[in-house]
């Protein structure tokens, strides 16, 4: 975090797929860079009246390294989603290493799996396939994402 201040003029750090009940935290290391910042958020109707409560969270995700491994979970899971995928020869886009995986199903199957799990739609690719996205958290167990990988084993 020392570096993304000393290296960003803006940045933000996610909190509900870490496990905190709402918000994202916006840093600004420099609050010169952009002058009137909070009057124009507040004025928009952005700035919580209560910000401090949010930001116990966040305080409690900063304690003892907590926001640093709280994650991991969520990483493995979409790796092995990733790896699954791969078996199984579907076209995962955009390379992204974060607990998003994004896929290219056939239309087709995108009921079935609505049925079963949540995923959400990014943008069509062609005229009979999608691409969509699942997302893991915090929370995602073995259990969950195994019941994924079968899901789509079956639909592949």
């Amino acid at each position: 975090l020392k570096d993304l201040g000393r290296l960003c003029d803006v940045f933000y750090i996610g909190g509900t797929k870490c496990g905190a009940l709402f918000g994202e935290a916006v840093v600004i290391p420099d609050p010169e860079l952009i002058p009137h910042f909070f009057t124009m958020i507040k004025q928009h109707g952005a700035l919580l009246a209560k910000g401090r409560i949010a930001g116990v969270q966040f305080d409690v995700l900063f304690t003892d390294g907590l926001y640093e491994h709280i994650g991991e979970p969520a990483l493995k899971a979409a790796d092995r989603v990733r790896e699954a995928l791969a078996e199984h020869g579907y076209e995962t886009c955009y390379g992204s290493p974060t607990n998003q995986v994004f896929v290219v199903v056939k239309n087709e199957v995108l009921e079935p799996l609505a049925e079963k799990v949540v995923y959400a739609y990014v943008e069509p690719k062609g005229d009979d396939e999608t691409v969509i996205r699942f997302c893991s958290s915090w929370a995602t167990t073995d259990e969950d994402t195994d019941a994924l990988l079968q899901l789509l084993a079956e639909n592949a």
